[in-house]
């Protein structure tokens, strides 16, 4: 699939117009990862929230692979995971291929608080996207990880998170 060539003008203002929705996006988006954090563990920071729900996504995985994956520092993401597992939340187990590491996965009440605060009734990107059809949601999905990695679009079940849940 090849860009269509399109008047400059016309392109620009396509894309202030994308620039402003994403703006108003990421605002949203920030309020609802404080509302979720909330839900999980009352004071939680946005930012634990996110190692947790990385967690969640990747488990087992190393607090190396980890930072890798978040692009934060190793000593934040040492700090983070040491909270959640203060709250709870996250357990360690030691690493069978390296004795100096240890692999971070959800605890069961980890799990059980993720899925309480994941439920239909309580997700607004359910609710946001409740009137698109199945078709949509999956375009959605790959147009967006094409945008992010600054690609051509691919298929659904190409997506790496296609994957991933699927192998769950």
């Amino acid at each position: 699939m090849t860009a269509r060539a399109a008047d400059p003008e016309e392109r620009t203002l396509a894309v202030r117009v994308l620039e402003a929705e994403l703006s108003d996006i990421v605002n949203r988006f920030r309020r609802q990862i404080q509302d979720a954090a909330e839900r999980i563990e009352p004071g939680m920071h946005p930012g634990a929230y996110k190692v947790f729900v990385r967690i969640a996504r990747d488990e087992p995985i190393t607090v190396s692979a980890l930072s890798e994956a978040l692009t934060l520092d190793k000593g934040l993401t040492s700090r983070t995971v040491a909270w959640l597992e203060n709250v709870g939340l996250v357990e360690r187990t030691p690493d069978p291929n390296d004795r100096r590491s240890s692999l971070l996965s959800l605890t069961d009440e980890g799990r059980r608080r993720l899925e309480q605060s994941r439920s239909p009734e309580r997700s607004d990107l359910a609710e946001a996207l409740r009137l698109w059809s199945v078709d949509d949601v999956r375009r959605f999905a790959v147009l967006l990880h094409a945008f992010g990695l600054a690609e051509e679009p691919g298929e659904f079940d190409e997506l790496e998170s296609t994957r991933r849940l699927l192998e769950k």
